[in-house]
């Protein structure tokens, strides 16, 4: 049997799947819509992937990046668990070796990564607020009455970006409906939409950092070419996109995987078990933390959240009791 390696990265918006070979391969890959539930999604990407793989090869290792890691690597029995920076890093110097800087922009969240040699030496990731994001431009689809599928090929076809409020969504979306009724152009809205992410990601995210080529945009928002030809526009150099963008934060997972030398034939029957999740309020310390536990048909797996060990051991050491 030939040795494969298995790396998933579960975001609040999408679960990505990938199983590479010795040499980084893609022997399978899938993309899909977390839907506020990673358990099962998970499972989802998992039934997919296991369809694609062929008969001679069999996962050894697992690897799980982004904001559910922890979770589903205690599911998974992932011998990796790693944070989406280093993940990203990973996947995206194994197509792009010689890459400065990573721009990411997301359903709901961005980063940038900054890299030197090979190294990551500097990074900024924005998680609270969702102007500038996926989420942002489908929301004015929504109000302009088309798909956020169609936003690139319009916003191509402007000659005059309208200045749209970018740094707020509440203000984006009032003066979006300001310019529509005073008159601009449907592409020039859009195409000004497109600048705005752009600027408020340089603005906030990217605030302070020196971009250098070359220069990888990833992310579900890197398959908008508009908002590719506004950062082109705007920073003055070449950005580069493959069609893997979207998966570089699971490719680096199972490359991470790989490297561990951790190997464990995994089994996809894992995904028939039933998987659930549980909240418990640590009263040991003013903190109260709240704790999640996993467990597994009934059975306590693991679990965290706490900010201090001794509430996490006392809450293992009571649900293994009850238990």
């Amino acid at each position: 049997m030939k040795k494969s390696y298995l790396g998933i990265d579960i975001g609040s918006i999408s679960t990505k799947g990938v199983i590479i070979d010795e040499n980084n391969n893609f022997l399978a890959k899938t993309y899909l819509w977390t839907e506020g539930n990673p358990i099962n999604a998970v499972k989802r990407v998992l039934e997919d992937l296991e369809k694609q793989l062929p008969q001679d090869v069999q996962i050894v290792a697992v690897g799980t990046t982004g904001s559910a890691r922890e979770l589903i690597g205690t599911i998974l029995e992932a011998q990796v668990v790693k944070n989406e920076i280093t993940a990203h890093a990973i996947g995206t110097l194994s197509i792009y070796p010689d890459v400065k800087t990573i721009l990411e922009i997301g359903g709901q969240d961005s980063k940038i990564i900054v890299m030197n040699n090979g190294i990551v030496t500097d990074y900024a990731m924005n998680t609270l607020c969702a102007a500038g994001t996926g989420s942002f431009l489908s929301s004015q689809a929504k109000r302009l009455g088309m798909e956020v599928e169609e936003f690139g090929e319009y916003a191509l076809h402007s000659e005059n970006p309208t200045k749209i409020a970018g740094r707020c969504t509440v203000f984006a979306e009032s003066d979006l409906v300001h310019k529509a009724q005073i008159g601009h152009k449907k592409e020039d809205i859009i195409a000004g939409l497109c600048r705005s992410v752009v600027v408020n990601y340089l603005n906030n995210v990217g605030k302070g950092k020196v971009i250098k080529a070359p220069i990888v945009f990833q992310g579900g928002v890197s398959k908008n070419v508009g908002v590719i030809k506004a950062f082109e526009n705007t920073i003055g150099e070449k950005i580069h996109v493959d069609d893997y963008g979207h998966l570089m934060g699971c490719l680096g997972s199972a490359i991470l995987a790989k490297k561990s030398k951790k190997e464990k034939v995994f089994s996809f029957a894992i995904k028939d078990i039933e998987f659930t999740t549980t909240g418990k309020e640590c009263e040991n310390c003013s903190n109260n933390c709240e704790i999640v536990c996993v467990m597994r048909n009934d059975e306590f797996l693991d679990a965290w959240g706490n900010r201090c060990e001794a509430g996490v051991h006392s809450i293992r050491k009571e649900m293994k009791k009850n238990v």
